[in-house]
């Protein structure tokens, strides 16, 4: 399919504007002290992943799932990121409209893929939705126990109220672990693998 050159100019705009994601920080996390919190892109990334595992476990559409963990965000680029208590006193265009402004400028095709995307996370009525809105939660919880882990005490606050909003059983399941394992244990168990393996090599 050939692609004019205005389209391919339109695109590439459109990927600039998604990077700033990756120099915008999730403002919720300075209410808890975190000085340099992570990125909305950091924080999409991981969602993308979790709503990838949570619908494979839930039985819906990953690859779907994992799309709007992705895209869900990307409305940011636009408003900033709005944490929770700022919410009671400003108000924003839905993600939708401000969707429809990002790509205004792209192929058809595109452009309605996106929207799709984007109509589909905010009704939240698909169980793709449901479980990429579970990732996003999760995607909190896990790096308040990783803001905590840093001593961050303020982040249990975070954890606790996400843990508390996840709607499926996977995410429930995934939530009870989470609260209970340390962000560190994953690195503890390939670091004791790797010395064994290495104690292995060196009695042969």
């Amino acid at each position: 399919m050939g692609m004019t050159d205005s389209e391919a100019a339109a695109i590439v705009r459109f990927g600039y504007e998604a990077g700033h994601l990756k120099r915008s920080a999730r403002t919720g996390w300075w209410r808890a002290g975190i000085k340099d919190p992570e990125s909305v892109a950091e924080h999409s990334w991981r969602t993308a992943v979790l709503a990838y595992v949570i619908a494979l476990a839930e039985g819906a559409d990953a690859e779907r799932a994992a799309t709007i963990g992705v895209f869900h965000d990307l409305a940011e680029t636009r408003t900033g990121d709005i944490e929770y208590v700022a919410r009671r006193y400003v108000s924003a265009a839905k993600d939708e409209a401000i969707a429809a402004d990002q790509v205004r400028d792209l192929p058809p095709a595109m452009s309605d893929a996106y929207l799709a995307v984007i109509r589909q996370a905010e009704e939240a009525a698909t169980p793709e939705a449901v479980c990429a809105r579970d990732a996003d939660k999760l995607e909190c919880l896990l790096q308040a126990r990783e803001y905590q882990r840093q001593g961050h005490a303020e982040a249990q606050t975070w954890a606790d109220n996400m843990a508390e909003a996840v709607r499926t059983e996977t995410g429930r399941a995934l939530a009870r672990a989470a609260m209970s394992t340390d962000p560190r244990d994953w690195w503890r168990e390939v670091a004791a693998l790797h010395a064994a393996a290495n104690r292995r090599a060196g009695e042969a």
